[in-house]
């Protein structure tokens, strides 16, 4: 029975220019802290359409993802209106966990900003946790 999943994983790393909203600053311009986890979230989604399929496409398969360990380095502030690179990478995939690392830079400088890493934990629909399908292991 086909599961209209791919083979496996093919592409392990995206970027995606993600170019800052003024109702995602503080008083001073600068990004404010609570937007990174939206845009590792952006990341990890474009990162899985760029490997064929999308998160509802595993949902209507009783795959579901909850974030179980979540962590941000800021090195520099992003700004209001200043495009910024965030590189979304799979990184270490276990039974039931997905790691991905991110690295945020400014599109116009290269300088990193921000770096920061997710664990997912692998559920279904209760909630209970299940592996991680075969296609999502990197060989």
């Amino acid at each position: 029975m086909s599961t209209g999943f791919p083979e496996g994983i093919r592409v392990d790393e995206h970027t995606t220019v993600i170019c800052p909203r003024y109702s995602e600053t503080d008083q001073a311009g600068v990004i404010h802290h609570s937007a990174y986890p939206i845009w590792f979230e952006i990341g990890r989604g474009e990162l899985l359409r760029a490997n064929g399929l999308a998160y509802r496409d595993l949902e209507k398969s009783g795959v579901y993802f909850v974030m179980v360990d979540l962590s941000i380095k800021f090195l520099r502030p992003a700004r209001y209106d200043v495009p910024v690179r965030l590189e979304t990478r799979w990184g270490r995939v276990t039974a039931s966990r997905i790691e991905h690392t991110y690295r945020i830079t400014e599109e116009s400088t290269d300088k990193l900003l921000t770096e920061g890493r997710s664990v997912l934990a692998c559920v279904d629909e209760q909630g209970k946790l299940r592996r991680v399908p075969p296609f999502m292991r990197l060989t």
